[in-house]
């Protein structure tokens, strides 16, 4: 069966364009695949690539931040020879990487009514064909015109039989799978699975497969190996992970260990790791490793790799002083702590830390992690965990300090969910089951005993991650709740004179499942629910009201009034200094909008950005650097903003890109380190009105049109520009180039 295929080209113009503004905070830990270059190795990991020369020490990556179109890698091959390289995911699409460019492949042969796994099981390439295995069979991919050509579906009508790994040789496809050993010649019956060959002696669950002199394929214990059908056994091995064969070798990794076999079968070299590997290969006569916690190992057990997370799962997200902690934990839809349990990580402003407490103690389900502003070597973070190891713990430079835990012995109860400092320095940590009842409330950390108080404010029975403005605590209650406002009066030690409100559907709530909150620099509240977005003005107010209403924010479509994310799980919400809003949505991925929520600026999602995951569980701001983070399940994205901190003002300003070269770029001119309110004027270099607005928020973007609407010819344009109230001033010089 041949089938041609969509694919998408980027160019390295293209890829330039949308892809600058993004950076991987990936894990490059998991090395699946090692593949040799010339002078340089290329590893694939869960979520990228990169490439490691070791005659320089230089190390690059390539991730969707920039030009890979997917996460969950799961299989990888590279052909030196015509240096192009085959990404195979998770989710059965495919990454071409040549030389003119990365091409995505979406278009795989699934047989009528297959409904089992699309994952990408293994890669092997062969000249201009690579051999692609997956859960229904076995397909041939022809690279150069990129299309698949003949597939074997493995079934006869009942269950399919996934193909573990294929290779090719001498014009015949040998593939194991669970069953054992089949194989067929590239002819007209290679998509007929009733005339594959299934050799009686070769039948066992066969994980492995590789050829090039020889044929090798491998079982968990038990290597195959030789000139077809006459091959030789080596036993003992404790688990296999995968095989290389080459001209001369035959590489095995195991478990921990790399044997390396002439192909006659005598050992040359056996190297032990220390720790659990994934794949090896031979180089300039040393092994080199591909290690599950730690990148590339060589003989050495030196350790090479991009720095990043310890693992690529995240959930929140804090920031300070140019230092990055994330949390992993996680919940499921009745609030049980969801594995795996691996801690915090962090990065100190120099390289990433996975601090020595959590690997030897899997008992941490953290949803939040937040540092100390006055001290940022001390952090505290919640273990929401039904077992005994459940409470707030305290960090100083990543080494355990003390935990507080309350009622460890009251199993579903007392559960710490997310902490926040306020403006002094005061800790408050939202919790469910408080004193052991169904109540949500909050702990709140008395410096001078070392101890937390507990509040129970008997709302529901869960929280999330709070936020304080103005002496006001809020707490979200995503089941049947509403939003907490608590006035604690600038006195959190003493809960006699505070004031406390519950925001629910009687204050028009969509729903009382509240998941999000957030304040704007108005003082108006940001409230996510389950269904939609609400808008509360004036919370110190509100709080001393019978029965404060929320708001909708209602924007035209086609003429008609439609209510602002309706029905929509409003997961996070974000302001920056401009008083943009960065929105995220359960599937949906997220949205920047304007301080009003009247205009969409961006909507990032998978499927259009480099965002791993529609699901973003966490934004954060670093408002001295304009990037923005979002964490999701399958990792840390992160967006050069174009809003830092914005004052009545002028700060850096800066034009972006310039020169503009319409070449190579077709977007909006950028300008940001504005003023709160800038009043612009552009003029040409002979003085002449081009174009003027005011810009509001930070930054501008300009479409090169002049005043009548048509794009300005190429030269040098000027811009002036002060601030609201003509007390500042700035002027910048863009270059157009048509």
């Amino acid at each position: 069966m041949k089938k041609i295929l969509l694919f998408l080209i980027l160019s390295a113009t293209l890829i330039k364009a949308q892809t600058s503004k993004w950076t991987d905070l990936f894990s490059y830990n998991n090395v699946l695949k090692i593949r040799e270059d010339g002078d340089r190795l290329i590893a694939a990991t869960e979520n990228g690539v990169f490439y490691y020369y070791p005659g320089t020490g230089e190390i690059k990556k390539l991730s969707k931040a920039n030009g890979l179109h997917e996460v969950k890698i799961s299989a990888f091959d590279y052909n030196a020879v015509t240096r192009t390289g085959i990404v195979g995911y998770q989710n059965g699409s495919m990454d071409v990487i040549t030389p003119d460019g990365i091409f995505l492949i979406v278009d795989i042969p699934l047989a009528n009514g297959y409904n089992g796994s699309k994952k990408i099981n293994d890669i092997s390439i062969n000249g201009d064909k690579a051999i692609i295995s997956v859960g229904y069979g076995v397909s041939i991919f022809n690279i150069t015109r990129r299309e698949f050509g003949d597939t074997a579906f493995f079934t006869t009508g009942g269950p399919y039989d996934a193909v573990n790994s294929a290779v090719l040789k001498d014009n015949t496809v040998y593939a194991v799978t669970g069953k054992g050993l089949k194989y067929h010649e590239l002819n007209a019956t290679f998509p007929v699975y009733n005339s594959w060959v299934s050799p009686t002696n070769f039948q066992g669950n066969y994980k492995k497969i590789d050829a090039s002199g020889i044929v090798a394929f491998a079982s968990n214990n038990e290597l195959k190996y030789g000139n077809f059908p006459n091959l030789s056994t080596k036993s003992g091995f404790s688990n296999i992970q995968d095989i290389k064969v080459t001209s001369t070798q035959i590489i095995v990794t195991d478990q921990s260990q790399v044997y390396v076999y002439g192909l006659n079968g005598a050992q040359q070299k056996n190297f032990n790791a220390g720790e659990s590997i994934n794949t090896a290969i031979v180089y300039n006569n040393q092994v080199f490793t591909g290690t599950q916690l730690s990148g590339i190992y060589n003989e050495q057990k030196s350790s090479f790799k991009p720095d990043g997370p310890y693992n690529n799962i995240s959930y929140k997200i804090s920031l300070l002083n140019n230092q990055i902690w994330v949390s992993t934990g996680g919940r499921s839809s009745y609030n049980e702590a969801l594995p795996p349990y691996i801690g915090y990580y962090h990065y100190n402003g120099t390289n990433w830390v996975y601090p020595e407490y959590f690997k030897t103690n899997n008992q941490f389900n953290i949803l939040d992690v937040v540092p100390n502003p006055s001290k940022p070597s001390e952090i505290f973070f919640t273990n929401y965990f039904f077992s005994g190891g459940k409470g707030i713990y305290k960090m100083d430079n990543d080494e355990f300090v003390k935990s507080y835990s309350v009622n460890p012995g009251n199993f579903y109860k007392d559960l710490p969910v997310g902490c926040v400092f306020d403006s002094n320095n005061e800790l408050f940590c939202s919790a469910a089951g408080v004193d052991g009842t169904l109540g949500t409330g909050f702990y709140y950390y008395d410096k001078s005993g070392d101890k937390f108080i507990s509040k129970n404010l008997n709302v529901s029975d869960n929280a999330q991650k709070p936020l304080i403005k103005d002496d006001i605590l809020y707490i979200p209650v995503p089941r049947v709740g509403g939003l907490i406002m608590y006035d604690y009066n600038k006195t959190p030690s003493s809960f006699s004179d505070d004031k406390f409100k519950l925001i629910t559907k009687d204050n028009n709530l969509q729903v009382s499942q509240v998941y999000s909150v957030s304040v704007d620099n108005n003082d108006d509240v940001w409230i996510g629910t389950k269904e939609g977005l609400r808008i509360l003005s004036n919370p110190k107010a509100a709080i001393l009201e019978s029965n404060p209403q929320t708001d909708p924010i209602i924007i035209e479509q086609n003429g008609i009034g439609e209510e602002l994310f309706r029905d929509a799980e409003i997961l996070q919400i974000a302001v920056d200094s401009g008083n943009q809003k960065w929105v995220s949505i359960g599937g949906g991925g997220v949205f920047y909008i304007s301080p009003s929520g009247d205009k969409t600026i961006y909507h990032f999602t998978k499927s259009n950005s480099p965002l791993p995951n529609d699901i973003v569980t966490d934004i954060k701001i670093d408002e001295k650097t304009g990037k923005v983070y979002f964490a999701t399940i399958d990792g840390i994205m992160v967006y050069q903003g174009d809003v830092t901190e914005v004052t009545s003002n002028f700060g850096n300003v800066l034009v972006y890109p310039n020169p503009v070269v319409y070449a190579q770029y077709k977007g909006n001119v950028r300008i940001r380190g504005l003023a709160q309110k800038t009043n612009i004027r552009i003029t040409d270099a002979a003085g002449n009105l081009v174009h003027s607005a005011v810009a509001n928020g930070g930054y501008f973007e300009w479409n090169l049109n002049n005043q009548r609407g048509v794009r300005v010819a190429s030269g040098i344009y000027y811009v002036l520009m002060t601030n609201e109230d003509g007390t500042d001033t700035a002027t910048a010089k863009i270059a157009v180039v048509n």
